[in-house]
């Protein structure tokens, strides 16, 4: 399902993953603990596409068979709107839309019929 290898990502100077790699089958509940700014959060950031790795000819990262660090931003708005979910520490809910819509968010984005995403959700 996620398999990243030799993940690195350098902020200037600073190198905060150095070469992680790890294979997360289907089904598979992983924990990913450290220290603070042991980079735990740049990695999932990578991870859930949200930031991308420093370039690098021997890092890959798939997830469900896609090559994430091959698509376009396009096609990685597409596949993270349809295969990856996010839970943040802190919410971020938009306030001009109720608790409902911004559930839906993702569903609307992705041109899903209103009342049927509305169902689901509730």
């Amino acid at each position: 399902m996620i398999t990243a290898n030799n993940i690195i990502k350098n902020y200037d100077t600073l190198q905060v993953l150095k070469g992680v790699s790890l294979h997360i089958k289907k089904g598979e509940i992983v924990s990913i603990v450290g220290a603070s700014g042991a980079g735990k959060t740049t990695l999932l950031q990578i991870l859930g596409t949200l930031d991308n790795p420093t370039k690098n000819k021997e890092t890959t990262l798939e997830i469900n068979g896609k090559n994430i660090l091959k698509m376009d931003d396009t096609s990685l708005s597409k596949f993270r709107n349809e295969h990856l979910g996010f839970i943040f520490q802190f919410h971020q809910l938009l306030p001009e839309f109720t608790a409902l819509e911004n559930v839906c968010i993702p569903a609307y984005i992705a041109g899903k019929e209103k009342s049927i995403t509305e169902d689901e959700a509730k």
